[in-house]
Order: C-alpha cells, then sequence, then structure tokens
C-alpha cells in the first residue's frame, strides 16, 4: 500500500484503505451518488445545501426515519454533506404538543398522512442520533439547543402512547416494517426498545449538559422500561423479544424487530448470549445474507423477500450490528458486515448481464440479487442511499474497518480481530485530518499515523493485544510487536 503525506483538501471525502477494491470501489461510489439526492425544501431544486431526500411517485419527501439513519453516515463526509440538516428540518416542524411526524411532503411542508398510522408517529430515535452526532462533531452548543425538542417530543410519545403498564401501544408500521407479519401487535417490541433507547440518550446528553436533574429523571425512565420489556416481552421457549397482543400476551413471530433490544441493552449477558445466537442459527435468523426480518422457521417467510417477510434491509442490519457491539461482539458483527456488503457487490454488478445492478433498498436472504414484492414492481427502490449508504459507509469504516471515534473524548479506538493491511487517509475530526494505516514491511506489521492534533489511540487486536497510546501531531509509526 502506497502511504504518502500529502496534505488533501479538507472538502475531499476520507479514503479507505481495503485488501479488497471492490469495498473501496463501493464506497467511493457512494460518496459520488450521494450529490444526486439534495433537494432545496423550498425549490424543489438540487443543492450542496438542502435536505437529503429520495423521491416518491414525484414528491420529494423526507423520511423521519431514514433522516436518522443517515445521519450515521453523512458525520464521514468530512463535512461536505451536514449530517444534521434533515433533522434540523424535522425540529422545524415540531407541533406545539410536540409532535414529529413520520414523513413530510417537501414541497408544502405537510405531513404525509399512513395507512395504520394516524398520528405519524416513527421510532423515537433523535436523541441516539444527537448523541452520536456530539461525539462525532463535537458541538455542544447543538445539544443544548435540541434538548428542548427532544423532551417536547418524548412528552408527546408519552401523553399518547403510554399506557398504564408502563410500555407503549404504538402502530406496528411505526417501524416502516410495513407489510411484517405482527397481526394483533399493540405493544411494538421494537418501539419500547426504541423508546428505552432514546430516554438513555436523552439522560447522557444531560450529563453532557451537566444537567443532574434532566439525566437522572431519563435514565430513571429508561430503568423502568427495561425492566417492563425484560419481564414481558421476553420468552424463554424462544430465547427471544416478542411483540404482546392488546391482553400482554406474548405473540409467536420471531421478527427483526425483537433485536432492538440488544441496542437499547435491555438483556443481561445470559440473555443476549441466548438472543445472539439466533444471529447464526440456520433455523432462525442465520441466512446465507445476514439479517432476515423474518425468522427462516416462519410459515410466513419467504426467500424472495416479499418486503418484510424475509427482505435484508441494511438499515436492520445497522442496528443489529451496532447492537452486537454493544455486547463487545465485534468479531461475529465483523463477519456479518462483510458478508452483507458481498451480497450488496453482488447485486450493484450481477453475474446475469442483462440485468443492470445497483445500490437496493432490500436483498433477498438467501441468495444474490434484490429482494422482491408481489403487486410492488418499484420494490426495492434503487440507490436508496438514506439507508444501503449505512452499509458501504459507517458499517464500512466502524466495523470493517474497524474505527470508532469520539471527538469529545479524543479518543480513536481500532478495533481488528487479525491484522489485515487498511485504513483510513485523511479522516477530517473537526479542525483535525488524521490517516492511520496498517501495513506490513520487512520489520513487521507497522501501523502509521498522520495528525494535525493529539488525540489518544487504542489498538485492540482481538484475543491479543490492547494498548493505549497518546498520538502527537504530525506523522508517526508502531510496530505491532514491539506493543
Amino acid at each position: 500500500m502506497c502511504y504518502n503525506g500529502q496534505t488533501m483538501n479538507k472538502r475531499d471525502f476520507p479514503k479507505i484503505h481495503f485488501y479488497d477494491q471492490d469495498f473501496v470501489d463501493i464506497y467511493n461510489k457512494t460518496w459520488n451518488w450521494i450529490a444526486d439526492y439534495w433537494i432545496d425544501p423550498k425549490k424543489g431544486a438540487k443543492t450542496n445545501d438542502g435536505c437529503f431526500v429520495y423521491p416518491e411517485d414525484g414528491v420529494n419527501v423526507l423520511n423521519h426515519l431514514d433522516s436518522i439513519f443517515s445521519s450515521f453516515f453523512l458525520v464521514y463526509s468530512n463535512r461536505n454533506y451536514s449530517a444534521s440538516k434533515n433533522l434540523d428540518y424535522l425540529y422545524t416542524r415540531q407541533e406545539r404538543d410536540g409532535a414529529i411526524r413520520f414523513k413530510y411532503d417537501l414541497k408544502t411542508g405537510k405531513p404525509i398522512s399512513e395507512k395504520g398510522n394516524p398520528e405519524g408517529v416513527t421510532l423515537p430515535l433523535l436523541a441516539w442520533a444527537e448523541f452520536n452526532l456530539y461525539h462525532k462533531l463535537a458541538n455542544k452548543r447543538r445539544v443544548k439547543e435540541v434538548i428542548p425538542y427532544l423532551v417536547k417530543y418524548v412528552n408527546w410519545i408519552d401523553k399518547k402512547f403510554k399506557k398504564p403498564n408502563g410500555l407503549y401501544a404504538a402502530p406496528a408500521v411505526a417501524s416502516g416494517m410495513f407489510n411484517s407479519p405482527r397481526d394483533k401487535c399493540v405493544y411494538p417490541v421494537d418501539f419500547n426498545s426504541a423508546m428505552a433507547l432514546n430516554v438513555l440518550h436523552l439522560s447522557a446528553l444531560g450529563d453532557i449538559m451537566n444537567d443532574k436533574e434532566l439525566s437522572f429523571m431519563y435514565k430513571k425512565a429508561y430503568f423502568s422500561l427495561k425492566t417492563r420489556i425484560n419481564g414481558m416481552m421476553w420468552d424463554q421457549k424462544t430465547g427471544f423479544y416478542h411483540d404482546l397482543d392488546k391482553d400482554e400476551k406474548i405473540l409467536p413471530q420471531k421478527t427483526i424487530a425483537g433485536f432492538w433490544p440488544l441496542l437499547a441493552e435491555i438483556p443481561n449477558a445470559d440473555r443476549a448470549e441466548t438472543l445472539i445466537a439466533h444471529l447464526t442459527n440456520k433455523k432462525t435468523f442465520g441466512a446465507d445474507h445476514p439479517f432476515p426480518t423474518l425468522s427462516m422457521d416462519s410459515h410466513d417467510f419467504k426467500e424472495s423477500g416479499e418486503g418484510y417477510k424475509g427482505s435484508v434491509f441494511p438499515a436492520m442490519n445497522f442496528m443489529v450490528i451496532k447492537g452486537l457491539e454493544k455486547y463487545q461482539r465485534y468479531d461475529l458483527a465483523r463477519e456479518c458486515s462483510i458478508r452483507h456488503l458481498y451480497y450488496i457487490l453482488e447485486a450493484l454488478a450481477p453475474e446475469n448481464r442483462k440485468e443492470k445492478g445497483d445500490l437496493y433498498e432490500a436483498y433477498m436472504p438467501c441468495k444474490e440479487g434484490k429482494a422482491s414484492l408481489k403487486g410492488k414492481p418499484n420494490f426495492p427502490r434503487p440507490r436508496y442511499l438514506q439507508t444501503v449508504a449505512l452499509s458501504t459507509i459507517a458499517v464500512m469504516i466502524e466495523n470493517v474497518i474497524g474505527l470508532l471515534i469520539s471527538l469529545p473524548r479524543k479518543t480513536v479506538d481500532w478495533i481488528i480481530p487479525n491484522l489485515e493491511i487498511m485504513g483510513i487517509e485523511n479522516l477530517s475530526l473537526k479542525r483535525n485530518l488524521i490517516t492511520i494505516l496498517s501495513n506490513k514491511s520487512n520489520r513487521g506489521w507497522e501501523i502509521q499515523m498522520e495528525s494535525e492534533k493529539l488525540y489518544y489511540f487504542t489498538i485492540n487486536i482481538l484475543e491479543q493485544k490492547k494498548k493505549t497510546l497518546p498520538i502527537p501531531s504530525g506523522r508517526c509509526s508502531m510496530l505491532i510487536d514491539k506493543l
């Protein structure tokens, strides 16, 4: 691998290095294509400074949930694109009672009504997104500005959907899982877990602002909800978290929604192990292409995907992979990330040359190619970068290359199962460009680094070595054998 210390324009995207050039190509292609989806909310024209939207039937639709997901990869654009623009748009649309709806027509600014979801609610994840933005951009002033919107939003959800049993009764389609076989679902496991995740991060944002009252209030809300999810939604027989019906009885289907508790750190270590075992179980979620949205032992499961009856959706995979991280299962997270990316690559350049490839919203679980859905020829949406870029950019940086970054803490953790030729070049950390590359030289494995400012670097080679070192400004290298 060539290593040059030329300073790049901060407006370039960070470069990645990986032994499989196809992974690098798909990463670069994604950044190039993203430019086509930035729209001026007022005029509807393309602009670098607009909102990140996907046109649906000629309407520029801003999707609340996908706006949250897209912020997780836009943070890596070296400020070419704003990771917070869509979230700011949602805050401007907040209603007096705190409501923020699922989808908006950018032309009119009005919410788009959804069948089966009269309030237009979606998974409450804004505080999770803002916590991530803080660690990638270190903008404390922003935290102070957004907290009032986040508190009002939680209050609205509490008022509309919280029941005396302490759980939330929201429409199952609030998660976007439009045709998932979740009949009779009244208390969805994903909505409740997302709310737990949200209040946990709202508490953490309170800590950042040194607001002890806010921090305590939402930590208490988190533990209360965690106790109820663990007590009512876990089934010992299936080793899984399930939706509940109106009588609080467990419903039989095992859907991808049952993995949201991992991300919200709800299961204890034993339960987490049992739940994670499903991800490699060939009868449930251990499909060739990880992870189907419906358990393969369900009579509703379809190998063609059929929407949420088995398709692999990048946003759901991102959720599962981040949940695995919470329980330090970095090895499995990486292995599944790489397999998932190979399937994305196959659909981008299919062997059957008659069919043009692309990056899709959803894929088949048991073989290569995009998913399908009877009667919906426009499913899955091609080039649906709002979520597929989670795989080709965020998962690529965080789970395949293995870099976890926190700007306020000035830390970069590099978690890898073994040493390979890979790394990142010229990633902008606020006003600091960093480069971290591993290379094999005649002296053994060497990590070469370049930075404009001091930061703390932790190398964690799983099962072998873990070491934290202060990295000074300038260029330096370290030999792994000497650690």
